[in-house]
């Protein structure tokens, strides 16, 4: 049950101080790397920043589960 709440406490730490910075932090979606192509008729979006963040930050939190796991 300590594991829980140290992960719950974790999570809204985290949550808190995305909330307070949202202002100043790139959203996913609008980061440097995506990459957007305009035409007239046409808008193809390659979020490939947003996929490498996205997928580093899953890595990390299943690292996590697993350790505390253990």
């Amino acid at each position: 049950m300590g594991k829980v709440l140290i992960i719950a406490g974790i999570a809204l730490l985290v949550a808190g101080t995305l909330i307070e910075l949202s202002d100043k932090i790139p959203m996913p979606g609008r980061l440097p790397g995506d990459i957007v192509i305009e035409k007239k008729h046409v808008k193809i979006y390659f979020p490939l920043a947003t996929s490498l963040l996205i997928s580093l930050l899953l890595t990390l939190l299943f690292m996590l589960i697993r350790w505390f796991k253990n």
